[in-house]
C-alpha cells in the first residue's frame, strides 16, 4: 500500500523553518576497503511532520526568502546534536547546505565556531540547480574555502550539465548520485564515471558513493573508483549513540584554496608560456617562440566562431564564457549563435563594459568596471567534462581608437591545456561575484 505526501500547512511550515521541531540525525560515513567509520553527515528531520516530504521545507525557505533562517537552525542543530551526543573531537562531520543561501560565517554563530574547533566540518553543496544562481553559487563555495572549510559536491550524476563545474569549484569530496550505484551501468553513467574518474586524477578529490546497501552496490561503487561510502549496508540514518567515534579518513580529506581570481586572463596565459618556454629553452637549449600571435579582428571573429561551434557539437555540453569588451558586439548572428548555445550549454555568460544582467534566452551578463583588464580583451571559452579550449586575445594599444572596426589588430593564443582553461575561466566567473573582491589572488589548483 503507498500513501500520498501530506501537504502541510502554511503554519506548520512555518514554524518548521524557524527551526520548531527540528532534530539532527545521522548517517555513519565510511572507508570502503575495511568498513571503518570515518564520519557522519548530519541530516534534518521534522519528526511531527508525519508524511511530508523534507524538501518540501527547504523549497518553502527558498520560496519565502528564509533560506537562510532555515540553513543556519539546521547548522547548529547537527553540530549541536554530535556535541551533546559525546562524538569525539576530531570527527569528521559532513553538513548539507543550500547554493543559493546566504554564508552562514564563524563570527555570526558561536554554535558554527565552536564545531569548527571541535570537528572537521565538510559542506556538501547539492548539485541540483546549481547552475541556476551562478553568483550565489560562487559566493558560498568562496566563503566556506575562506574559512577553511571542505566542499563536497552532491548529487554528482543526478544532472549531466553540473560535470562543467568540477573544474571550476574543484570540490574535496565528490559524493555519486546513489543512481549511479543503485541502477544497471549505462551510456550517462559511463559519462559521469569518466569525468569524475578525470577529475580525481588531476585534483585528488576524495569520491564518495551513496546509497549502498547491497554488496552488489558496494561492488559497483568500488568498481566506480570510491573509497567512501554510505548507505543502509553500513547504517540509517538515527540519532547519534553517545560517545560516538570516527576514525580520520586516510588519506585525510583536504581543502583547497579559494577559487577566485581578478587577474587579466591574457596576462596569465603569457606568463605561463613564457615560462614554458624558458623552461624548455634550458633544458634544450634551442630557441622556442612564445606562441602567441597577431591577427585582425576578422580572424579573431572566424577563430571564435570555430570554438563556439565546438561548444555546440560537443556531446558533453561545456560551459561557454566570452568576453567581447563592449555590448554592441553581441549583436545579429552571435547573438543567435549563444542563444542555440544557452539551449543546451548548462552556463552560458558574456562579460562586456555595458551588457545588461540578462541578455534572454537563459545567457548571463556581466558587467565589469571601466578599468578592468579585459576592456581590451577578447575572449571565447568552453569547459566541459571532456572539453577545454579557449581563445584568449588582447588589442593591440596602438590600435585603439582608430576609427574602423576592420583596422583593429588582436595578439591572440588558442589553449587546450586543461589547468590554464580552468584558470581562465576562474578569472572570468569572478567578475561574477557582487560585490568584487580585489584583495583575493589567483589560486590555479
Amino acid at each position: 500500500m503507498t500513501y500520498a505526501p501530506v501537504t502541510p500547512s502554511r503554519e506548520n511550515l512555518d514554524r518548521a523553518v524557524a527551526g520548531d521541531g527540528l532534530r539532527a540525525v545521522y548517517q555513519p560515513i565510511v572507508s570502503l576497503p575495511d568498513g571503518r567509520v570515518v564520519g557522519y553527515e548530519a541530516l534534518a528531520r521534522w519528526p511531527h511532520l508525519t508524511g511530508v516530504p523534507r524538501e518540501d521545507v527547504f523549497t518553502y525557505a527558498v520560496r519565502t526568502g528564509r533560506a537562510a533562517v532555515l540553513e543556519r537552525h539546521c547548522i547548529e542543530a547537527a553540530i549541536g546534536g554530535a556535541r551533546d551526543a559525546g562524538l569525539a573531537p576530531g570527527s569528521t562531520l559532513f553538513i548539507n547546505c543550500e547554493a543559493t543561501a546566504p554564508f552562514l560565517s564563524r563570527s555570526d554563530s558561536d554554535v558554527l565556531s565552536r564545531g569548527a574547533e571541535r570537528f572537521r566540518l565538510v559542506f556538501e553543496v547539492t548539485e541540483r540547480s546549481l547552475l541556476a544562481h551562478p553568483p550565489d553559487l560562487l559566493r558560498k563555495v568562496v566563503a566556506l574555502r575562506e574559512e577553511g572549510f571542505a566542499i563536497a559536491l552532491d548529487d554528482v550524476g543526478a544532472d549531466m550539465n553540473a560535470l562543467a563545474l568540477l573544474d571550476v569549484l574543484a570540490p574535496d569530496v565528490i559524493k555519486l548520485d546513489m543512481s549511479l550505484v543503485q541502477s544497471r551501468p549505462h551510456y550517462e553513467q559511463a559519462r559521469t564515471w569518466a569525468a569524475v574518474l578525470a577529475h580525481h586524477e588531476r585534483a585528488g578529490a576524495r569520491v564518495l558513493a551513496e546509497g549502498i546497501e547491497t554488496v552488489e552496490h558496494l561492488d559497483r561503487a568500488l568498481a566506480l573508483g570510491a573509497t567512501l561510502g554510505q548507505g543502509y549496508r553500513f547504517g540509517h540514518p538515527a540519532p547519534m549513540a553517545g560517545g560516538a567515534t570516527a576514525e580520520t579518513p586516510s588519506p585525510p580529506i583536504r581543502t583547497q584554496h579559494p577559487c577566485v581570481d581578478f587577474g587579466s586572463p591574457f596576462d596569465t596565459v603569457a606568463s605561463h608560456q613564457s615560462t614554458s618556454v624558458a623552461s624548455q629553452q634550458s633544458t634544450s637549449g634551442d630557441s622556442i617562440p612564445v606562441a602567441i600571435h597577431r591577427h585582425d579582428k576578422a580572424t579573431v571573429v572566424a577563430l571564435s566562431r570555430y570554438l563556439e561551434q565546438q561548444a555546440l557539437e560537443a556531446s558533453d555540453p561545456p560551459m561557454v564564457l566570452t568576453a567581447l569588451q563592449e555590448a554592441k558586439f553581441f549583436a545579429g548572428e552571435t547573438r543567435a549563435r549563444y542563444e542555440r548555445l544557452a539551449m543546451r550549454s548548462p552556463l552560458v555568460a558574456v562579460f562586456g563594459r555595458d551588457v545588461p544582467d540578462h541578455l534572454g534566452s537563459g545567457i548571463h551578463g556581466v558587467r565589469f568596471d571601466r578599468n578592468d583588464s579585459l576592456r581590451h580583451q577578447w575572449i571565447v571559452l568552453a569547459l566541459g567534462a571532456n572539453i577545454a579550449t579557449a581563445l584568449v586575445s588582447r588589442e593591440v594599444p596602438t590600435h585603439n581608437g582608430s576609427g574602423r572596426d576592420g583596422d583593429r589588430v588582436f595578439d591572440m593564443t588558442s589553449i587546450n591545456d586543461r589547468t590554464l582553461v580552468t584558470g581562465v575561466a576562474r578569472q572570468l566567473l569572478s567578475r561574477m561575484l557582487t560585490p568584487a573582491h580585489p584583495n583575493h589572488r589567483g589560486l590555479v589548483n
